[in-house]
């Protein structure tokens, strides 16, 4: 039975992306009870003054079914009403294992066979064409035949799980994008035995900015929608969002409405295109069924979907208010890794820019957008926690006997680093966030 006691939160696997961040802090400051459940203390949000509890969760690298496991067992706990999907390994466990869950608690994500036809993208790319959705030219790896035109080699599959590897996909990666030159056919054997997988390849589109169309839905129909246009990201060539822009283009939003309509989508998805230099038309590149990193920027620009998506859970009317539109969003630590990619990587296929351009425009956007997704004035510990952590190896490099960054194995360390241990019942109490005013403490029971 799903839980119904009063004071119910969310359940938010913790990870070095922002969005468990935002998670924490859209629905802590409205007093939701947040449980990130993390398998370092040296993630962001578990230093969130929104943060109520910190729990124990292991990698899903550690194993999908041990992952599942324990995800089930946090979902079972009273002040959990539902779980949050932050990373492709959270929404297949989700979606695999959902019975198990609605058993718990609520569950706005989708059907494991819809699902499917997201994390495959030879299927995805399928339901685009059903749904009449511009996409690149697209085969598998030993299908494909035309090796004259620049292409890419990407994996089939956005996880690498049993249920598309197979059993002889355990402990196997699915790998990263490859640029094909012109004119020079890759190793397709070597190719498959290295992935575990036969890959696909699509022709290249050669736009450097990425956009994106991210949507709540509710058994087929949307409730909340917001675009952005990726300016920069990791690398020059593109990669995670280091700094974004608002925008509201009409014929994005029908090309991603077109597609989530087709698949009869329920729950959380960004659908990413690359706009066609030559006709204009949104080409699709993929859907990530989750939380996008770049969530702080989404609920900045007044699109608030943890919220919503808590709304969803407990069964309440979403109502969006209108979104901003033109105003950009950073995340420094990807703005440092973009200049470092100018200064010291080669893509082919894309122009570089200099590192003095690079420099400029990094630093006019810094400017004009002063809007990060960790360094906010009232929440500073993530923001300092992610510091720390890209900083660390090097720092350990120096003094690996004495330097620690993280709490160690306790569980019971809170976001306020208030703790009182001893509990006879195998608890400890920490203190809640306080606004000026004091709260009552919320007990973390280890091991739950």
């Amino acid at each position: 039975m799903v839980n119904t006691t009063h004071d119910t939160g969310v359940l938010v696997p913790g990870i070095t992306a922002p969005s468990t961040v935002a998670c924490v802090r859209s629905l802590g400051r409205r007093d939701i009870v947040t449980v990130v459940g993390a398998a370092s203390r040296n993630t962001p949000a578990t230093v969130s003054r929104y943060c109520d509890a910190v729990v124990d969760l292991p990698a899903p690298s550690d194993g999908l079914s041990a992952y599942a496991d324990a995800l089930v067992s946090l979902a079972a706990r009273n002040d959990v009403r539902t779980v949050v999907p932050v990373r492709e390994a959270d929404v297949f466990v989700l979606s695999k294992h959902r019975d198990e869950f609605a058993a718990a608690v609520e569950t706005p994500w989708p059907e494991f066979g819809t699902l499917r036809r997201v994390q495959d993208r030879l299927e995805l790319f399928e339901s685009a064409d059903a749904a009449g959705v511009d996409a690149p030219e697209t085969a598998r790896l030993d299908e494909w035949d035309d090796w004259s035109r620049k292409t890419i080699t990407k994996p089939r599959y956005s996880i690498a799980a049993p249920d598309y590897l197979g059993t002889d996909g355990h402990g196997r990666t699915v790998g990263s994008t490859v640029y094909n030159e012109p004119n020079e056919r890759p190793d397709i054997d070597a190719c498959v035995d290295e992935r575990g997988h036969v890959p696909i390849v699509q022709e290249y589109v050669s736009d450097s900015n990425e956009y994106g169309f991210f949507a709540l839905y509710d058994h087929g129909e949307a409730v909340a929608t917001f675009q952005h246009c990726q300016r920069r990201g990791y690398k020059y060539p593109g990669g995670p969002s280091a700094y974004r822009e608002s925008v509201r283009i009409p014929e994005l939003e029908a090309a991603g409405r077109a597609l989530l309509d087709e698949l009869e989508w329920h729950g959380l998805a960004m659908v990413e295109f690359l706009r066609d230099p030559e006709t204009g038309a949104f080409k699709l590149m993929e859907v990530n069924p989750r939380f996008w990193s770049s969530l702080p920027f989404s609920v900045r620009a007044g699109a608030d979907f943890p919220y919503y998506y808590w709304q969803l859970a407990s069964g309440q009317p979403v109502e969006q208010p209108p979104y901003e539109v033109g105003i950009g969003g950073h995340l420094l630590r990807g703005e440092l890794c973009y200049l470092h990619s100018v200064a010291t990587e080669t893509y082919p296929f894309v122009e570089k820019p200099t590192v003095a351009s690079a420099v400029r425009d990094v630093l006019i956007s810094l400017v004009r957008d002063p809007r990060f997704d960790y360094a906010v004035a009232n929440d500073p510990r993530p923001f300092v926690r992610d510091c720390l952590n890209a900083v660390r190896p090097g720092l350990e490099a120096l003094s690996p006997g004495w330097l620690r960054f993280d709490h160690g194995d306790d569980v019971s360390a809170s976001a306020t680093g208030s703790v009182v241990d001893g509990a006879s019942d195998g608890t400890a109490t920490t203190d809640r966030r306080t606004d000026g005013h004091a709260e009552a403490p919320v007990r973390v029971k280890k091991g739950d």
